[in-house]
C-alpha cells in the first residue's frame, strides 16, 4: 500500500529524452494521416487492460486502482520505483499505466505543470543531449519529423515549472520494451497506445508530480 503521502493505493535508453520542437518544422500531419499513425500503433481488437503484444509484465497494463482521499481529479503522479503513472479520476479512482523513467541522476523528481499537448509531436533532441552522447544524438540536432518512428511517439505532454519549459515530457514511445525501467534521458516514457486513452483525458494547467525513489513507495502486484 502507498501512504497518503505517496499518493494512491492499488486495489488489484535509448532516444526518450528531454525535448523541444523544431523551431522549424518542414510539415504537420493532417486529421487523416494522424488516423492512420493511430491504427499503427493501436492493437487491432485494442483491450487497454488485457492487450499485450509489447510483452510487457502484465502490472504494466492500464488498470483502474482506488485511489487515496483528498487527491485532485486530473492530476498525474508518477512513482519511481513501481514504474507507474497515475492519473487520478474524479469518484476516488485512478487509472495506473506502466512507464519508463529517466536513467540515473537524468530522472528529475519535482512538480509540474501540463502546458501544453501535442498530437504525432515533432522531435529535436537538446544541447545537453547532443553533448552528453554526440554519436546518438548529433545526427538528429535538425529535428525529426512526426510518425511511428519519432522518439516522442504518437502523443506528448509537455512539463514546465511556471512559464518555463523544462523540455521533460510525458510521451509515447517507439521502444515500449523499456516499460518498467529507468531507460530514458529524463522523461517518462509511455506504450503509444496507452498515452493515445491518457492524452484525452489531460486537460492543460494540470499538475504532474514526479516523485524520487525515496519518495515512492510501491506495492508489486
Amino acid at each position: 500500500m502507498l501512504t497518503r503521502r505517496h499518493f494512491i493505493q492499488t486495489t488489484t535508453a535509448l532516444f526518450s529524452a528531454s525535448v523541444s520542437s523544431p523551431l522549424f518544422a518542414e510539415s504537420w500531419p493532417t486529421v487523416s494521416q494522424k488516423a492512420v499513425w493511430d491504427a499503427q500503433v493501436t492493437p487491432p481488437g485494442y483491450n487497454a487492460a488485457t492487450s499485450n503484444p509489447w510483452g510487457l509484465h502484465p502490472r504494466f497494463l492500464p488498470q483502474r486502482v482506488q485511489a487515496n482521499e483528498g487527491l485532485v481529479p486530473g492530476d498525474i503522479h508518477v512513482d519511481a520505483v513501481a514504474k507507474y503513472l497515475y492519473h487520478i479520476e474524479a469518484g476516488g479512482t485512478a487509472m495506473r499505466y506502466g512507464v519508463a523513467i529517466g536513467r540515473g541522476d537524468l530522472y528529475e523528481p519535482g512538480v509540474y505543470t501540463i502546458k501544453r499537448k501535442v498530437e504525432w509531436p515533432h522531435w529535436t533532441p537538446t544541447q545537453s543531449m547532443i553533448a552528453r552522447e554526440p554519436e546518438i544524438y548529433a545526427q538528429f540536432e535538425g529535428g525529426v519529423e512526426p510518425g511511428p518512428e519519432n522518439a516522442l511517439g504518437s502523443r506528448a505532454l509537455y512539463l514546465y515549472v511556471g512559464e518555463r519549459d523544462t523540455y521533460l515530457r510525458i510521451h509515447g514511445t517507439p521502444f515500449p520494451r523499456s516499460i518498467g525501467t529507468s531507460a530514458s534521458s529524463g522523461c517518462v516514457r509511455m506504450v503509444m497506445a496507452h498515452i493515445n486513452d491518457l492524452y484525452s483525458n489531460v486537460e492543460i494547467n494540470s499538475t504532474a508530480f514526479l516523485y524520487s525513489a525515496a519518495e515512492s513507495v510501491a506495492t508489486r502486484s
